[in-house]
């Protein structure tokens, strides 16, 4: 159809052999995704006036920031040892529920097709949920503190480590599952003997990404009550204290990068 609305273009060749060259689309998709972004704007109120005129306040406030206010470091490390322990523990119960949930919505594994679609849909509707949307809900649950901000990070580890997982299950070789049935191995026997191997190395690969990215997300948990670092970043923000904002993202993107550091040399043994 395409090709009706833009014909193939003509090329004579030195021989005389005339050959049709299809039409690249790359402008049109380019001048569409260009239409797209302003109708967005408009839509949203967004305005570029704005952005390009108050930018330079972006600046003004990481200046404010420089120095950091060491005085303030003695208030930082239980926070911070707070947004790294509900980081790791949310990551690894996550991790952990996230195996039977992926082994029942994995259709080569499971038959029972009830079982698959409820568990599919149970980690569609998790990952539909934003994690700050399951931390305020958590808040009003579990109360203030690094409980909810856990069982947030919980929420969203199940939900993204089930996804990768149960499509890494699907796409597996069957053979040798279905030739340790053959020799009086029941599903549950078969499954950790035949198919466990081929996933695991990626299974942890994944929950160690997804505890980088958590350590993050626990960091914004603090603006809706779920305690460690980010309660100290807002305060520090309603009170104008830009120095000891500074210090706490200083001190959150070390923290962050010894972890990514740590976790890419394991994610790398495991690949």
């Amino acid at each position: 159809m395409l090709n009706k609305l833009f014909p193939p273009k003509k090329i004579t060749l030195p021989n005389g052999k005339i050959v049709l060259q299809n039409r690249s689309f790359i402008p049109y998709i380019v001048l569409f995704l260009v239409l797209c972004t302003l109708l967005s704007a408009n839509f949203t109120g967004f305005s570029f006036k704005v952005l390009i005129d108050r930018i330079d306040e972006f600046f003004i406030i990481v200046k404010a920031m420089i120095p950091p206010n060491w005085g303030y470091i003695s208030k930082v490390w239980k926070p911070l040892l707070d947004t790294i322990k509900m980081s790791l523990l949310g990551s690894l119960l996550g991790a952990l529920l996230a195996l039977p949930i992926a082994v029942a919505a994995a259709s080569n594994i499971t038959k029972s097709k009830v079982i698959t679609v409820v568990s599919k849909t149970l980690l569609s509707i998790l990952r539909t949920l934003p994690t700050l949307v399951t931390a305020l809900i958590a808040t009003f649950i579990f109360g203030l503190g690094p409980t909810a901000g856990a069982v947030a990070i919980l929420l969203f580890t199940v939900s993204y480590v089930g996804k990768l997982l149960y499509e890494q299950i699907e796409t597996v070789d069957m053979g040798a599952f279905e030739a340790m049935q053959s020799i009086g191995m029941t599903r549950i026997q078969a499954f950790r003997y035949a198919v466990i191997p081929q996933v695991l190395p990626s299974y942890i690969s994944t929950s160690l990404y997804c505890f980088e990215g958590n350590v993050r997300y626990a960091a914004i948990l603090g603006y809706v009550g779920a305690g460690g670092i980010g309660l100290l970043i807002q305060e520090g923000l309603g009170w104008r204290d830009y120095q000891a904002v500074g210090l706490l993202i200083l001190v959150l993107i070390i923290t962050v990068y010894i972890i990514e550091r740590v976790s890419e040399h394991f994610r790398k043994k495991l690949i």
